[in-house]
Order: C-alpha cells, then structure tokens, then sequence
C-alpha cells in the first residue's frame, strides 16, 4: 500500500486555492480527514510532508493554502506579508478556514463526519479560530500556535476538543499568553490539554529553523517528537 500525493485546487473567498492531499492508494472506504494547516510562510513541502504522515496513520489529509494560488513567501523581511493582511481580518480568514475544511471533506474517501485539524505556528491559530468559530471539526491540534483572539463573536460552548503543544519558552507566547488562552478555553466550556515542553521555543517542529538567528525561535527534536505522538493518541481518541 502506498501513499498517494494529489494536488487539489478549490475555490473560496480570494481563490483560488492550491493545497496537496495525501491518502493511502488502496483506501476504499471511508476515513477521517484532517486538515494541516501551515506555518506563515504558506503551504510547501513541509506540510506535504506532513499530510503524508498523517495518510501513513489512516487518514486522508489536507495540506491547505489559506493565502491563494502562488502566493507563498520565504523567510525575511517580507515572510509575513500576507499573515498580516489575514491577521487584520480574521472574517476573511475564518472563511478561507471553512472553504478549506469543505474541500478536504468532499473529497473521495473522507468521511465528512469526521474532521480534525492541526496546525504549526499561525496554522496553529487557525486551528483555534476554527474551533472558536464553530466550524465543525471533532478536534483540533495546535503546535507552537499564537493565541490570541479573533474579533467576531465565538461559539460557547467549543465543541471541537483541543490539544496545544507550546514551548514553555516561545517568545511569540509568553506564559501570560498561555495562561490566558487556558482562561478563554475553560470560559468557552471546551474539552482543552495543553502540554508545555520545557526548553523548547517557537518553531521547535520546524526542521529548516535547526539553526536560527531569531532568539527562542528553533527547532527542538524531544518536543517536536513528543508533540506529534501527543498528536497521534490525541486524533485516535477524537475519531473514536
């Protein structure tokens, strides 16, 4: 059996979108599919490679592309060009969520009832934003997300469960900030873990950041391999 990577373009507001789908080549009935959601550079090998991962677990995954076809960037100066024109309108960006989420789960195989997401680092905040907004996913994974809150009405109770993997050191999400986000969760009524790794900062799954000039933001191995199996018993428990 092997795994099979298929381009998928969809349409959504601002599209079109240009995202990879990964499932095993065999499948012939219906599995969960989940959602990766990528960091501020865009969608790239990176999450292919992780939805991959996902398909080698039984599941069909999604690499999504929230920015639109062609628009990805690269680490510099202008890395987070067009994070910032989503940041400043988290409406925008919930309805890109929504078309992403609808294009992975009309997809063959996937079974529509059973949806989950994850995501790394602003992929991690549109994971929580999916979950405060309602969209109907089982649960949702954040790897060193950013936690701060969309400017529309959210849902209470939080349906979707949730799983935050952070680094007790990231600088982008201070312990107030960690602290904080458990508050909301608790007030919203979700089903909530987050597990903090000690030394460990933003981007500490990210393998292209092993060396990086940006204090507290790296890749660290021992949280990146105990987020994902945290991961993994997480999604089992969720499609249960």
């Amino acid at each position: 059996m092997a795994i099979v990577r298929q381009t998928l373009v969809y349409q959504g507001s601002g599209g079109p979108f240009e995202g990879v789908i990964a499932y095993e080549d065999e499948v012939t009935t219906a599995r969960p599919g989940v959602l990766v959601l990528p960091n501020v550079l865009g969608q790239k090998e990176a999450d292919n490679v992780h939805a991959e991962n996902l398909a080698k677990l039984g599941y069909v995954a999604l690499a999504a592309d929230v920015y639109g076809q062609g628009k990805r960037t690269q680490h510099g100066p202008d890395a987070g060009i067009y994070m910032n024109q989503l940041n400043a309108d988290r409406a925008l960006l919930r309805d890109r969520l929504e078309a992403s989420l609808e294009a992975l789960a009309s997809f063959g195989n996937v079974d529509p009832g059973k949806l989950a997401a994850i995501g790394f680092c602003f992929g991690g905040k549109c994971v929580l934003d999916m979950a405060r907004s309602g969209l109907p996913i089982l649960g949702g994974v954040s790897f060193h997300g950013v936690y701060d809150q969309p400017d529309y009405f959210t849902v209470s109770p939080i349906k979707a469960k949730l799983l935050v993997c952070h680094g007790w050191e990231d600088p982008i999400a201070p312990p107030e900030k960690t602290v904080a986000l458990a508050q909301e969760l608790t007030e919203s009524g979700a089903d909530w873990q987050i597990h903090a790794y000690g030394h460990a900062g933003h981007a500490f799954t990210d393998q292209d950041r092993k060396t990086s000039t940006v204090p507290g933001v790296v890749y660290e191995p021992k949280a990146d391999r105990r987020s994902w199996q945290a991961m993994t018993n997480f999604l089992e428990e969720v499609f249960a």
